[in-house]
């Protein structure tokens, strides 16, 4: 999605969900949508919550940042392994590393749709994707260079996967939880700045828009600042001894 939009993708969102959830209603079995940004998750979880309806997000895997949303029967438990998800390991050689563009440029090259891909997880010599069935059955003949680099496609894939993200710890005391507070020490300036950052829409929480300077943020969040990248809070809970909190995080590099 489109960092700010006018409300017709919202909509459109909607729409899409309501359809699951009378398709599930219809069919008294699991529907599952395309593959999801978190943008799009968090904004569907906001309004399934308000339904009441029986749901679950997932990716092939855990920690997964684009998941498919299963609409589940109020007397099913929402089980990942209903979810219709595919993996297919690429393979190159071991001193080779797959771009990330590449391989995505690959897979719409061959009129693969965005919404059928999830998460694309790469390290030197392999890269492994999530997607749709229809997706793998389409691409395991035919594809033999990504970017240039010679390759080869399998179905599944060998654990462990290659790592989803790498880290940079972030440490920090803040005066609150408050986001222009965490804001400022994660962006590297003052508060005033900060509250600036945030009221023009340039930084989101847990993939949503906030311009709530004074909004809790707790662990587990995670902040974006444009133009300074994405963080997740893993500890605000402890207290120095002049009242500060310690601010432990980690940035997406």
């Amino acid at each position: 999605m489109r960092s700010h939009h006018d409300g017709s993708e919202d909509r459109l969102l909607e729409a899409r969900l309501e359809d699951a959830v009378t398709l599930c209603e219809r069919r008294g079995a699991p529907v599952f949508t395309d593959f999801l940004t978190e943008e799009e998750q968090a904004r569907a979880a906001a309004f399934l919550k308000r339904q009441g309806v029986t749901y679950r997000f997932f990716g092939g895997f855990e920690d997964a940042e684009r998941r498919m949303l299963g609409v589940f029967p109020p007397y099913e438990e929402p089980d990942t392994a209903l979810f219709p998800i595919d993996s297919v390991t690429v393979r190159c050689r071991a001193a080779d590393k797959l771009e990330h563009r590449a391989v995505l440029g690959t897979l719409m090259a061959q009129g693969i749709e965005r919404g059928t891909v999830g998460d694309l997880l790469i390290e030197p010599g392999r890269c492994v994707f999530f997607c749709r069935p229809t997706v793998t059955r389409a691409l395991l003949d035919g594809i033999d260079k990504m970017g240039g680099t010679g390759v080869t496609l399998t179905p599944g894939h060998d654990e462990p996967l290659p790592p989803a993200h790498s880290f940079q710890t972030v440490t920090d005391t803040v005066a609150s939880a408050r986001l222009d507070c965490l804001v400022a020490a994660l962006a590297g300036t003052g508060r005033t700045q900060a509250e600036a950052l945030i009221t023009a829409g340039s930084v989101r929480l847990n993939a949503v828009e906030c311009k709530k300077v004074s909004q809790t943020v707790r662990e587990g969040d995670k902040i974006t600042v444009r133009g300074t990248g994405k963080f997740i809070i893993d500890d605000i809970s402890h207290v120095t001894r002049k009242g500060r909190l310690i601010l432990s995080a980690r940035k997406y590099i």
